[in-house]
């Protein structure tokens, strides 16, 4: 795969990622993945931070119950917006990208 294509495609995969949650970037990690490193670095980083923001709400969610879930909700809502844009950014411009350990658990390694 070219390398704008490989940027291209991980760009969609960070933004999709906002919209669709894990599943743009469990498709791409296993469509793509063989595809170039590029674009193998990228598609895994989305997935492992997609999964861990999964897991926030549904924390979040289950902690309505005591009324703090809401606000995990928003904050994890609100930095899966932010860090997935600087993430798409990254990769629109070919850089790497790493997100902060405090957000990302390394599913795939």
């Amino acid at each position: 795969m070219r390398p704008e294509d490989q940027r291209l495609w991980s760009t969609l995969i960070h933004v999709g990622g906002i919209i669709f949650g894990f599943l743009p970037a469990l498709i791409g990690y296993l469509v793509l993945k063989d595809r170039g490193e590029f674009i193998r670095e990228h598609t895994k980083t989305a997935l492992n931070f997609q999964l861990t923001i999964l897991i926030g709400y549904i924390v979040g969610y289950i902690l309505t119950i005591v009324l703090i879930g809401a606000v995990i909700v928003i904050a994890v809502w609100i930095i899966s917006i932010v860090f997935a844009i600087i993430a798409a950014i990254a990769a629109n411009k070919g850089e790497g990208y790493t997100y902060p350990k405090w957000c990302a658990i390394q599913f795939i390694k």
